[in-house]
């Protein structure tokens, strides 16, 4: 197989793709797109290096490694950046759209059940089987993980450092992911690399791209900081800000928007939070999906559901928007940025500091799911969460235990794990 063409309109095959043929096989990858990065990621490669040589091996592998170096959602820009090599700009958009749009839709047809029938028993009951899976679920990333990115004492040191950074010093979430760069930049870098930088005819200026897709994803924010409701203001500001922090994936910043969303803001419930993660899990698309969600939880609450959409579209906008600056910014220049030594080493200090970022939101779920209370101890630079063993929740507890061997007995399935959780709820409820 040949490498792709310069030109964003061919295949690597040389054969000029159909607009036609690229929203239908887009469409099809943004409705199968359940199971995480790893499953869209795999259904990505089938599509269009597999089944159809659209993109070659190799190209697809710079690709996700470019992908990876971004913030945000690796998988919906994976999706773009192939949209946008094989059509251009528009390629690129409607790929991208037509991998969110799906789970977009899904997400806030749940937040509508979920306000209107989320506080009834039985959907509590259900509810806590699909917590308990969501730590399961969370334990097996952080797993998955740290087998592919610890390899020595300099990475276990600095998946120490993210994990007590967060957990015992409570520092920013985004000085936590500088601090890993740095030190990842600056680790021995000898490897000599190769990069070519590609420049497709079709790149305009940079200026125009960052004028462009800049304006379009702040200007609607700022206009909402001056006219529109404060509440939407700040979901829009606060989600933009996440956006520019999104390494790692979306398991990473959990913690960090959980944290902010249900103690500064107070905007949902930690229980909601994780009710939210649980959900965006049974969805197609990427799971930061999960901030559309708890955007919507939150307006409802706050107004009722139009207050609840209207939050949704800016949470959507605030998150996916820059998704395409990102790509259509440093796209013609994919096979350099990849290949930087500097930035790989950057990225794979992160992708070791994540690995603790991680096991801080696994404890933080942990704590959650199975303590009715917990406290705050506040020590000097020290801020520690005790659980109140009183409040030790037995359900909860045993479907904790339940859910790695669900899990095992599902094949790792999603669509079978959280179902048969809920239902595992659902009869603990009647038992105890």
């Amino acid at each position: 197989m040949t490498e792709i063409s310069a030109d964003p309109k061919t295949s690597s095959s040389g054969d000029a793709i159909a607009m036609a043929d690229l929203i239908r096989v887009f469409g099809r990858i943004g409705l199968m797109s359940f199971g995480g990065p790893a499953a869209q990621i795999a259904l990505m490669h089938k599509e269009l290096v597999e089944d159809r040589p659209w993109l070659s091996e190799a190209g697809f592998l710079r690709a996700l490694s470019f992908c990876m170096m971004l913030p945000g959602p690796e998988a919906m820009q994976l999706a773009t950046y192939a949209g946008w090599r094989l059509r251009g700009g528009l390629g690129g958009v409607l790929a991208g759209l037509l991998f969110v749009l799906p789970g977009a839709l899904v997400i806030a047809s749940l937040v509508y059940l979920y306000v209107n029938f989320g506080t009834q028993p039985i959907v509590q009951a259900g509810f806590l089987g699909i917590k308990a899976a969501v730590v399961a679920i969370v334990l097996q990333a952080l797993q998955r993980l740290g087998k592919k990115a610890l390899h020595g004492g300099t990475d276990l040191a600095l998946a120490a450092f993210g994990f007590l950074a967060l957990f015992l010093f409570d520092l920013p979430f985004p000085l936590v992911l500088l601090t890993a760069a740095l030190l990842g930049s600056l680790r021995g870098v000898s490897e000599k690399a190769e990069p070519q930088a590609l420049t497709p005819a079709t790149a305009g200026p940079v200026w125009v791209t960052l004028l462009l897709w800049g304006g379009l994803w702040l200007l609607p924010l700022g206009a909402l900081s001056l006219f529109g409701p404060q509440l939407l203001a700040d979901i829009g500001w606060f989600f933009a800000k996440l956006a520019v922090v999104t390494f790692g994936g979306a398991y990473a910043v959990l913690a960090y928007m959980s944290q902010t969303v249900v103690a500064q803001y107070q905007w949902i419930e930690t229980g909601q939070m994780i009710d939210a993660l649980g959900l965006a899990e049974t969805t197609p698309g990427p799971l930061i999906l999960v901030t559309q969600f708890v955007a919507m939880l939150a307006g409802a609450l706050a107004s009722g559901m139009w207050m609840a959409l209207a939050a949704g579209l800016v949470a959507l906008w605030a998150t996916f928007m820059p998704c395409f600056l990102w790509i259509f910014l440093a796209a013609p220049h994919v096979e350099r940025i990849a290949s930087h030594p500097r930035l790989g080493a950057a990225l794979r200090a992160i992708t070791a500091v994540v690995v603790g970022v991680i096991l801080n939101l696994s404890v933080w779920f942990l704590l959650h799911v199975l303590f009715r209370e917990t406290v705050t101890l506040e020590l000097p630079a020290i801020s520690l969460m005790l659980p109140v063993m009183a409040s030790l929740d037995v359900s909860a507890a045993l479907l904790v235990l339940a859910a790695p061997v669900v899990a095992l007995a599902c094949g790792g399935r999603l669509a079978l794990i959280l179902p048969v959780m809920a239902g595992l709820g659902i009869a603990m409820a009647q038992i105890i």
